[in-house]
């Protein structure tokens, strides 16, 4: 009798949890996993990089290391999906046939979606970014230059990985100047693409009082559509009303415009935006039923973390077995999600919530409070969850 093939596009956090559920749950599966990098990254420490906290070797370890027991890595890019024929393309041309198929590669930066921006250009003229390991360190070495002038962060319209990241290194920066003593010299402002600072009401007011107390100038509804590198200006595009505002800063944390791969947008998968669009409880695909997806270039609507992989991992484990086995999906989603919001080098709001926005906390006491404990939390617990557990597949 031949096995159950199992293709996992992404070798991620999303790819390599799945795969790591799936073979302790039934280790007679043929999983293959489609990733071409020979390094995996905990990302959300990046956030921490940024602020001189942690170096980026830190951040990195090797894909093998990762790959379960009993899974076979191809090592190489997905081109094509075709769900049809149930069958993926590779980069060097050959198929891969599935019997089920996860698609989870992740999202891709788009940095040249902003006029003026490229990632060979950031660490330059005062540009810099956290979102890759490329770039992480170069919002460290713009930090410590930094004595005096505007100091921008932005936050991009539409879906980003971990939407709390752009707020985060922003609080950093603002608590690093104070440390400095130039916090006087120096303007720190937060340009988000939204109509508020957080999208759950909660957690918002917190850190609304937060900027607030330590006068940061937010402006909402500012969409980064350009910057003149050499002038030093960022060109925004008002979302309420079209018209364009141009800032002057002396350094930008800039946050790239973000989406799904391209030969994901083009498949047959995509539905809206060009995400993979799924069942947004139970991570199946509306009109292939082989078919599963979940993290960053899903259709699932709730925020792009690590966190929310963590819960969507088992849901997709269970309905995958469930359709081998010729039952009936049961395993359901609520939306779960969290973004772990550093406000300073020792305080951290850990919001955690659901598809309707309402609070799904793990502690016996306020999240929605900054607190130091839950910085510790995420300096030195979740990054051991995250590399012993939920990559391995235990939790």
């Amino acid at each position: 009798m031949s096995k159950t093939r199992v293709v996992i596009v992404g070798g991620g956090a999303a790819g390599l949890t799945v795969a790591a559920q799936l073979l302790l749950a039934e280790p007679s599966l043929e999983v293959s996993i489609v990733e071409p990098s020979d390094k995996h990254y905990y990302q959300p420490l990046w956030t921490l990089v940024g602020a001189g906290i942690f170096p980026r070797e830190e951040s990195e370890r090797n894909e093998a290391d990762y790959i379960p027991r009993g899974a076979k890595w191809v090592r190489d890019r997905a081109s094509a999906i075709l769900p049809d024929e149930s069958r993926v393309q590779l980069g060097g041309g050959e198929y891969l046939e599935y019997d089920y198929l996860v698609v989870c590669p992740g999202m891709e930066l788009k940095w040249n979606a902003i006029k003026g921006l490229s990632q060979e250009i950031v660490g330059k003229y005062g540009i810099c970014s956290n979102y890759s390991y490329q770039t992480v360190e170069t919002t460290w070495s713009t930090l410590q230059q930094f004595q005096k002038g505007t100091a921008l962060f932005t936050h991009p319209f539409g879906a980003i990985k971990c939407g709390g990241a752009p707020v985060k290194i922003c609080f950093l920066a603002e608590d690093y100047f104070r440390k400095q003593k130039i916090r006087e010299n120096c303007r720190v402002i937060f340009a988000v693409g939204m109509p508020r600072i957080f999208a759950v009401d909660r957690y918002a007011c917190t850190l609304e009082n937060a900027v607030a107390r330590r006068g940061i100038d937010v402006r909402l509804m500012h969409d980064l559509i350009e910057i003149r590198p050499e002038a030093k200006q960022a060109i925004f595009r008002i979302l309420e009303t079209d018209q364009q505002v141009t800032l002057d800063y002396d350094m930008i944390h800039v946050t790239p415009k973000m989406g799904p791969p391209e030969f994901v947008a083009t498949s047959k998968l995509a539905g809206e935006g060009g995400w993979v669009e799924v069942n947004m409880h139970t991570t199946q695909h509306v009109r292939f039923p082989n078919v599963f997806s979940l993290g960053d270039c899903s259709s699932l609507p709730t925020s792009k973390t690590g966190a929310a992989i963590r819960k969507q991992a088992p849901v997709t484990v269970a309905n995958i077995l469930a359709l081998k086995e010729g039952r009936s999906i049961e395993a359901t989603y609520n939306g779960y999600t969290s973004c772990p919001l550093v406000t300073s080098y020792n305080s951290l709001v850990l919001a955690e919530f659901d598809y309707d926005k309402q609070p799904c906390e793990s502690f016996p006491f306020d999240q929605s409070q900054e607190r130091f404990s839950m910085m510790m939390l995420k300096k030195y617990a979740l990054p051991k969850l995250y590399w012993h557990g939920m990559l391995r597949g235990r939790a």
